[in-house]
């Protein structure tokens, strides 16, 4: 410092060499001065307060910290049929999840928006969930993505009111014997019994319900469905409901066997299957609502949610012997309905669909009962899938 400062200084003499020699005898000094041992201390603990000061800046900020580079990843997205490049994105951070690799591919390719995007890890393999994030995918700094066209896409609350519309409808239409639909001669000939109303108003209030409940009850996911299943299952549900409606208003349909003996049990029945239905939904819906994933799904002080105690999916219980639909993932079936509605109006269409559908029902209770045993180890053994203590 005292060389610098003599360096930097001006001579007032003019004469350089002279000055040199002066400023360099003063440097020495000072040199001299500094490794004495009397002054190294004092040196030290001057580095050490000037460096403690630099590292531990001002309280309450973070110390310095050198600046870390960003680790970018890029992402092959490829054809899963043809294996052929569609397009590479690059600058994918690590944290970014398949919804933002989804968002940035439809702006990349604007023709597939992101709710019909696919995405996979291998070709044949399953489809990578939205919420899955990148570094959890990444082997390396580019990541391969198979792509697939999921079709046109369509919203969960837009297929169930159409599906529970339609059959509304369409057996109002068979209910009041439009002139088109059976011969005239016999609409004024015949007069209609008294199960007929009964199972119109069974039907009407079942599926006035189930619109009601996808309206202010259920909660869906963001997750579409495509439109060709939409179609397939409005082709299913509608045809049978024109089926069923058809013979069950038909001028010549005969009543039950037993008369008022069967047909009032099984209303009683399908009543309570439809108020059941709705309570376990309620149940299940709540714990959805809640974020609750430590522990399943318990009964309630309500005497028509102690199916619980038995049975892994008693909305389906419920469900069986009234009528159902199409699978979502909070559970809005019930499935004793459809029975009592066979019982009830004792034709062959009913049975048929109640038949289909109960198979549909067990091997979806059973995946449910699976998936439960194997998320909870504390899981009730003596709890069955279907209908307790057989399936």
């Amino acid at each position: 410092i005292a060389l610098l400062l003599n360096i930097c200084s001006p001579s007032p003499s003019g004469d350089l060499s002279r000055w040199k020699m002066h400023a360099l005898h003063k440097s020495r000094a000072a040199t001299e001065e500094i490794m004495s041992p009397s002054k190294q201390g004092g040196l030290k603990s001057l580095l050490s307060l000037s460096q403690f000061v630099l590292t531990s800046g001002q309280p309450g900020q973070p110390a310095f910290q050198k600046h870390s580079r960003i680790s970018y990843l890029e992402v092959e997205v490829l054809d899963a049929q043809t294996r052929k490049q569609i397009c590479i994105l690059e600058k994918m951070l690590p944290s970014f999840t398949i919804a933002d690799v989804k968002h940035k591919f439809y702006k990349t390719c604007p023709q597939w928006y992101p709710s019909r995007v696919g995405l996979q890890l291998e070709c044949n393999g399953p489809l990578l969930r939205e919420t899955q994030s990148l570094k959890n995918l990444a082997t390396s700094s580019i990541i391969t993505l198979y792509f697939r066209d999921l079709g046109t896409q369509i919203n969960w609350t837009t297929v169930f009111l159409t599906e529970y519309t339609g059959p509304l409808l369409i057996y109002l239409l068979f209910y009041f014997r439009l002139p088109n639909l059976y011969g005239l001669e016999d609409i004024n000939h015949c007069s209609r019994q008294p199960v007929v109303h009964l199972a119109c108003l069974c039907h009407s209030l079942h599926y006035s319900k189930q619109i009601l409940e996808t309206l202010f009850l259920h909660c869906f996911s963001n997750e579409n469905t495509a439109l060709e299943k939409l179609l397939k299952g409005c082709a299913f549900y509608w045809g049978f409901t024109a089926w069923m409606a058809y013979y069950i208003n038909h001028p010549l349909y005969t009543p039950p066997s037993f008369g008022n003996r069967q047909v009032m049990p099984a209303l009683v029945c399908f009543l309570v299957c439809g108020a059941g239905n709705y309570f376990t939904n309620a149940v299940i819906i709540q714990v959805h609502k809640t974020g609750t994933k430590n522990h399943f799904v318990r009964p309630t002080y309500n005497p028509l949610t102690w199916l619980f105690k038995l049975v892994s999916c008693p909305n389906y219980t419920y469900e069986r012997c009234c009528l159902t639909h199409q699978e979502t993932h909070v559970a809005q079936f019930m499935m004793g309905a459809w029975i009592s509605f066979t019982i009830m109006t004792q034709t062959f269409p009913v049975a048929i669909f109640t038949l289909m559908l109960s198979l549909q029902l067990i091997l979806w209770a059973q995946r449910k009962h699976c998936q439960y045993q194997k998320d909870f180890k504390n899981y009730p053994s003596y709890r069955t899938a279907l209908i307790p203590f057989i399936l």
